[in-house]
């Protein structure tokens, strides 16, 4: 079971709409759902539906369901439904017994297509998807009725039963809702309710030879479940008439109403999951668990802790209107978590080795580093000093500039829980290239502090060459380099640096031995997580984020 999650009410008008209800006694407990389509892997947009809609069901007294609209076999697959579940339970929320498939109602929603039939309000059409899409209309032009709309009642029965049957071809006919071809609303001129399609189900198998539409069978299922409010983002508006029309036409067992909100747009994202498919199939990420991908999956293989999106989520608020939310807040969110809760190591991402001449060859020292800063809980561990270390390539400039602090030669500077040090000499290769450094201590300076009081202007991150384990880090940036990616043409706007693999790093044994997935420091380097890619003798780790945080500068301004 899933720990329960501590929540905050907060106040948007969602909420205040679900207060009302309560106070006017409408309702004695609140029901909302989260339908995903299992055609794909979630997104980030969709954790901020998952946050609201199990939220309120923990704020308020009421439940909330997770129900899969599995209407579309052709794109469905029992790999999306698991990975859902996934998402869902790794954010914090759990839907109990409440469990739920549109293909449980298909028999059903058939029955009600039937009597829809009956009714006079709804016909089978022989026309092709071309032809209905050209007889719809436009905006500006209504839509012509169809040669079929006229059919009798026994005729669309027989025909629509035969369909059922098997006996025709995908594509052949279709069953339409007969509403009015001349709305304003597109969404009224006749919607399809069926569409033949021979393909294997991921539950009901080859049971059903027709699959109910998606508009059809979704304010259907939340009628059969007792939903009280459904919610939606605002692309569904327009469609909220046709589901009205369902409930007044239909013998459902409750009427729920939908309310739309702002969708989640984020800056150098792209949360279109025809996109995020077209990503995956075309190689352009390893998977949809990439962690450069805004899916769940994406963001908890990176590290992202489950906390960091839910605050991010409560953050952005529930609106009516759409805007676009910059991706620094979420990052301000993720490290503002990982900041409090992940414990400090070492790590040097390029290593340039460095000789301690005046140290004792063969003699090594424990010395204590501290897991957290602001933590004393988390307790301390030792690091191994030695005559041989690595330092960062950045940390060490020949030629520095003015207000280059760190390491050159004749400067001293202090090295983190160890001792100062000063570059002495520089060792190249045959290209001209630094590849070592000589280098001195003073014994006098362990801990850091120098007992005549003098002081020096850099602290550097470090590991001992002897002891410090190999390992491949595997830096992450924007998939997009654009901050408003072109979805017709995402390709054109990918960041081709993206991704930037490090295949000699150094990392302190312990974290090297560790099998933890919890995301930890790297001091000043960022925060990093252990891959799935990793094996015994070759960790991987990729960054989470890194510590520089320009949102929070920019808030600070005001």
């Amino acid at each position: 079971m899933t720990e329960p999650v501590a929540t905050e009410v907060g106040r948007d008008f969602i909420r205040d709409i679900i207060q009302a209800d309560l106070d006017q006694g409408k309702y004695r407990e609140i029901v909302t759902r989260f339908p995903p389509e299992p055609n794909g892997y979630l997104h980030i947009g969709h954790a901020k539906s998952i946050a609201l809609n199990f939220g309120i069901a923990q704020e308020f007294p009421g439940r909330c369901h997770l129900r899969f609209d599995d209407t579309n076999p052709v794109k469905e697959e029992q790999e999306y439904i698991d990975s859902i579940q996934a998402d869902v339970h790794w954010l914090g929320f759990d839907w109990g017994k409440n469990l739920f498939f549109a293909s449980d109602y298909f028999d059903r929603l058939y029955e009600w297509a039937e009597k829809l039939i009956r009714d006079g309000l709804a016909y089978v059409d022989d026309q092709t998807q071309e032809q209905i899409r050209l007889a719809r209309g436009t905006l500006t032009e209504p839509g012509k009725d169809s040669p079929f709309r006229d059919r009798s009642v026994d005729e669309n029965l027989d025909l629509f039963r035969r369909m059922k049957a098997g006996e025709f071809p995908n594509g052949a006919r279709v069953l339409r809702a007969k509403i009015d071809m001349s709305s304003g609303n597109i969404n009224l001129r006749d919607p399809v309710l069926y569409r033949i399609l021979h393909a294997h189900h991921p539950r009901t198998g080859t049971k059903w030879s027709i699959y109910p539409s998606y508009d059809y069978a979704h304010g259907q299922s939340d009628a059969i479940e007792g939903i009280t409010h459904s919610i939606c983002t605002l692309e569904f508006e327009d469609h909220r008439p046709l589901y009205d029309w369902f409930i007044e036409k239909l013998p459902v067992p409750s009427k729920p109403h939908q309310y739309e909100m702002a969708r989640l747009n984020l800056t150098y994202t792209l949360l279109s999951k025809r996109v995020l498919t077209q990503l995956v199939r075309d190689g352009h990420v390893a998977g949809w668990d990439d962690p450069r991908m805004p899916t769940v999956a994406g963001m908890r293989r990176r590290g992202v802790p489950p906390a960091a999106l839910r605050e991010f989520v409560k953050r952005i608020g529930v609106a009516k209107a759409n805007s676009v939310v910059d991706v620094g807040m979420l990052e301000f969110c993720i490290r503002e978590e990982l900041n409090r809760t992940s414990q400090r190591r070492m790590g040097v991402l390029r290593p340039l080795k460095v000789v301690i001449e005046n140290y004792p060859e063969g003699q090594t020292e424990e010395l204590e580093a501290i897991n957290h800063p602001d933590d004393p809980s988390a307790g301390t561990r030792k690091i191994t000093f030695g005559r041989e270390l690595y330092i960062e390539q950045d940390d060490f400039m020949e030629n520095p500039p003015k207000k280059f602090f760190r390491l050159s030669p004749g400067n001293e500077v202090r090295l983190r829980y160890a001792y100062f040090v000063k570059c002495t000499g520089v060792i190249k290769n045959d290209a001209g290239e630094v590849v070592e450094l000589r280098c001195t201590y003073d014994p006098a300076t362990k801990g850091g502090n120098a007992p005549d009081g003098r002081k020096v202007k850099a602290t550097m991150h470090w590991l001992p060459a002897a002891t410090s384990v190999p390992a491949e880090i595997r830096i992450y940036n924007q998939l997009f380099s654009n901050p408003s990616p072109d979805a017709s043409n995402f390709a054109a706007d990918l960041n081709p640096q993206s991704l930037e693999i490090l295949s000699d790093a150094r990392i302190e044994a312990s974290v090297a031995e560790s099998n933890s997935t919890e995301p930890m420091q790297f001091e000043r380097q960022g925060y990093f997580v252990r891959d799935k890619d990793s094996t015994p003798g070759k960790p991987v780790f990729s960054r989470t984020i890194g510590l520089r945080d320009t949102f929070a500068k920019e808030v600070a301004k005001g």
